[in-house]
């Protein structure tokens, strides 16, 4: 029991000493504004892009579905269901336009997220040089 109690007050000791004598760590600067408004943007943009990635999943389901609805009614000479099928394929490929326009716009998105960051790390840099001098 005193063995226990003695290795565990010397390694406390030796961990808060270690602790005390630790460099700590040069506080990095607060991002900047540009910084920030890019990081949301950037984030902003991934979450469209997936979001119309799903779109298009789906949009491609719609029109296999009408496609296939379209032939077993051409198959079966039943006009109703072909006339369906059709339509349901069309507007499963108006929803992949729109679905990949949508990707597009959240591609051009993140790539000015980027370079709002880009334009807020160089100006911080530049900030930090001329407090150096």
């Amino acid at each position: 029991m005193v063995r226990t109690l003695i290795r565990t007050s010397l390694f406390a000791g030796l961990f808060a000493g270690a602790l005390a004598l630790a460099p700590m760590h040069a506080s990095a600067k607060e991002p900047t504004n540009a910084e920030g408004e890019g990081n949301k943007m950037e984030k902003k943009g991934n979450a469209e892009e997936k979001a119309a990635d799903a779109d298009k999943a789906k949009a491609a389901k719609m029109e296999k579905k009408g496609k296939d609805m379209k032939a077993e009614g051409k198959d079966t000479k039943n006009k109703p269901e072909q006339a369906e099928g059709e339509h349901i394929q069309k507007k499963g490929k108006a929803k992949m336009k729109a679905a990949e326009a949508r990707g597009d716009a959240a591609d051009q998105m993140e790539k000015s997220g980027n370079k709002v960051e880009k334009a807020g790390v160089d100006q911080k840099k530049a900030d930090e040089k001329a407090a150096a001098k």
